[in-house]
């Protein structure tokens, strides 16, 4: 089974609808997929969360699933904007130095992609 974990720095909702919609594909499809916010991208969770945003069905949808794998718990504070997570029930995610580690994921089996 194919296995892909997202890493997710860039934080555009442009950029981030493709990270959703391929995130759903591949588990429709059966495969394993974990998405990870990291950077700028961290400021989006609270943006989702909210209903009247364009991609919030989505965003819904992909954590409904639990698809993902968390946020960055030292950029989400660096950024302020730690409590969003923790409002969505998101993991703090901080195995190498307060960051997520890629390593983790590589192995575990997962391919890892940057946005």
């Amino acid at each position: 089974m194919h296995q892909t974990a997202m890493f997710v720095f860039n934080g555009s909702p442009t950029c981030f609808v493709h990270v959703l919609l391929n995130a759903l594909d591949m588990h429709a499809r059966g495969e394993g997929v974990r998405i990870v916010m990291e950077g700028g991208a961290t400021k989006l969770v609270g943006k989702l969360g909210r209903p009247g945003h364009k991609l919030h069905g989505l965003w819904e949808k992909v954590k409904g699933l639990g698809l993902v794998a968390g946020t960055c718990r030292a950029c989400s504070h660096q950024l302020g904007v730690q409590a969003d997570s923790v409002d969505q029930q998101l993991p703090l995610l901080d195995d190498m130095q307060g960051h997520p580690g890629l390593a983790r994921f590589r192995d575990a089996g997962y391919q890892v992609l940057v946005f």
